[in-house]
């Protein structure tokens, strides 16, 4: 399908359609509708599949919305724009992101932080923004989208302030993790964090967050980059992103915390928490050395969960941190971390364990919930 055949038409495709809570994603022929104003229709070449999505479709602890089509790590095209977009035209090489960037709130505005008003991430939406109502349909029935992205169709809508145009040297295959959890594990390190060549850098949890946060310790030179986690099998696939050292809390009768202080002089330079837990977090604040540490937390806890902590620890000289997406605005900040991958700084590739067909993106999801591998790549051409 040429742009020029499809713009302001409906589009139909084939989409990955979850009907209900955690049963397996069926392949059907949606209808894709044309983008509205401020609206961009985007061709996906290759997803990923994030925990994120896995969660909402087992749909535990929160309101289930279906059938929808999950997805929001992708790499795409620009097929066609919607009225007022301006800075994106078809043939735009690009990246959708679940949280945007408006442009003129005074989250925008700030220099300091990420979270749009207008298009923060909301994932009880299933419908855009503009109208209230769902772009993908079978039957004239409505299937909902996810977090304004759902990468798991052919061809997607996305309001334009959620979708980064980037370098079309830089291949689709590869920065498509770029717009999840490898973002948010890097800028957790680079843009929040900021330890200096030759620091010591804990990272708590080795998932692909925390992987990506151990490379950007590595990036910046890290002398010492300390994993972290209750899973000994991960160490070993650490080493590549710059762990040089392993802690197993289970392997100790005493708070971890104690461990690491033990091990680095009084504490860590900084440490990077990215488990959720609740524990972890407490840990990986109290493990930062006086006077200077800096703790960040990434990882998403319960909603009901709350954590104690003695204020000394603040009153000497502890900061601890908290970070939404690695502090990077979508439209501004993630095509200089494609520059940085295109420059060789950045390495992506070795975040992509497995890789199937779209008609098998149910295998993606067999791999994440054994626990198998970082990133699954679902390449939709197949």
């Amino acid at each position: 399908m040429s742009a020029r055949s499809t713009a302001g038409q409906v589009i139909r495709c084939k989409a990955a359609v979850a009907w209900e809570a955690g049963r397996p994603l069926v392949i059907e022929e949606v209808e894709v509708a044309p983008p509205q104003a401020m609206e961009v229709r985007v061709k996906i070449l290759f997803t990923s599949l994030c925990h994120t999505d896995v969660y909402f479709w087992e749909a535990k602890g929160q309101t289930p919305v279906f059938p929808r089509i999950f997805g929001h790590e992708a790499g795409g095209v620009v097929e066609s724009v919607g009225e007022g977009v301006t800075e994106l035209k078809p043939g735009d090489h690009v990246l959708p992101v679940f949280t945007g960037e408006c442009g003129g709130c005074r989250h925008c505005k700030s220099e300091e932080s990420n979270m749009c008003d207008l298009l923060r991430i909301n994932t009880d939406r299933g419908v855009m923004l503009r109208d209230g109502k769902t772009r993908f349909s079978i039957n004239g029935k409505p299937i909902y989208h996810f977090v304004g992205t759902s990468t798991f169709s052919e061809y997607t809508v996305v309001h334009v302030g959620c979708v980064a145009k980037v370098n079309p040297a830089a291949p689709l295959d590869k920065i498509c993790v770029l717009s999840c959890g490898i973002s948010t594990g890097l800028g957790a390190t680079l843009n929040v964090a900021k330890p200096t060549k030759g620091s010591t850098v804990a990272i708590f949890g080795l998932g692909a967050v925390g992987l990506a946060a151990a490379e950007g310790a590595r990036i910046v030179g890290a002398s010492r980059i300390i994993g972290v986690d209750l899973n000994p099998n991960r160490f070993e696939e650490a080493k590549k992103f710059g762990c040089n050292e392993f802690v197993n809390p289970k392997d100790y009768d005493r708070p971890v915390q104690e461990v690491l202080a033990e091990m680095t002089n009084g504490g860590v330079d900084r440490s990077v928490e990215c488990t959720g837990n609740i524990n972890a977090m407490i840990s990986a604040f109290e493990c930062v050395h006086d006077g200077w540490g800096v703790a960040v937390l990434v990882g998403v806890p319960n909603k009901d969960d709350a954590f104690k902590t003695h204020p000394v620890n603040f009153l000497n000289e502890r900061t601890l941190k908290g970070t939404f997406f690695g502090n990077y605005k979508p439209r501004s900040d993630l095509p200089s971390v494609v520059e940085k991958y295109i420059n060789k700084e950045l390495e992506l590739e070795k975040f992509i364990t497995h890789e199937v067909a779209f008609s098998d993106i149910n295998k993606a999801f067999d791999y994440m919930l054994a626990g198998e591998g970082i990133r699954c790549l679902i390449r939709m051409d197949t």
